[in-house]
């Protein structure tokens, strides 16, 4: 009976690993449709823009396996406690790296749009701000994958400073707009590409959330005044 519940055990383990390994690899893709879509951008290189929006499917197939993977482990295994809490955490995590994959997606799409048109030098004001974005997502899947808790409660206030620099540049860029009445819609697609990076950074504040949450069994969602 020991030997029978260790194996049980040990197959529990592998399948959580596995997961587990699954959603750090749709996070290394998800960095890279980050970096390429900025590259898209920012050195106006538009093939770029065109393996961005492909590799979106490789996230999502990625996503719709880490579901499965996960339910079945739920039903066949039907863990409690921390178990349970690393196995419906590890599946919040995919959905919004799928989210954060999406975003880079809409933003290949706007720089391909940018990148016919002559070059806008307020474009290079989102540099920083991309820098900020996929610093605060890198510091989420560290803090998920180490149970990291104090960095995970660093992103909430990270996460308001890139909020900041949004409001910021989308006041820039609405000033242009109106010195400019001939960019109006490459000004907008900027203004559209800094919501979409602080998006990212919404979604990767959630990824911290999940992290504290299977480490300490405490949901900080929500909770302002508690981090």
């Amino acid at each position: 009976m020991i030997t029978m519940h260790r194996h049980i055990l040990r197959e529990f383990d592998n399948a959580l690993e596995s997961l587990r390994a699954d959603v750090l690899m749709m996070a290394s893709l998800t960095d890279r449709n980050l970096q390429n879509s900025m590259a898209c951008l920012l050195d106006r290189n538009v093939d770029l823009c065109e393996v961005t929006v492909a590799d979106e499917n490789e996230v999502d197939a990625l996503e719709k396996k880490i579901d499965s993977d996960g339910v079945e482990i739920l039903v066949r295994f039907q863990p409690v406690a921390s178990d349970l809490r690393q196995v419906v955490s590890t599946m919040k995590v995919a959905p919004n790296l799928e989210r954060i994959a999406d975003q880079a997606v809409k933003i290949a799409r706007r720089s391909r749009n940018l990148s016919f048109e002559p070059e806008l030098d307020e474009a290079g004001a989102l540099g920083p701000m991309f820098a900020e974005a996929i610093s605060l997502f890198r510091d989420s899947i560290r803090a998920y994958a180490d149970e990291n808790v104090t960095l995970a409660r660093s992103l909430r206030s990270r996460d308001r400073g890139i909020d900041q620099i949004n409001q910021d540049l989308a006041a820039i860029f609405t000033a242009r707009m109106a010195e400019h009445p001939d960019r109006i819609t490459d000004y907008l697609n900027l203004i559209f590409i800094a919501r979409h990076l602080e998006r990212v950074g919404d979604h990767a504040k959630n990824i911290g959330e999940d992290a504290v949450y299977v480490s300490q069994a405490e949901d900080i969602r929500h909770a302002d005044n508690q981090y």
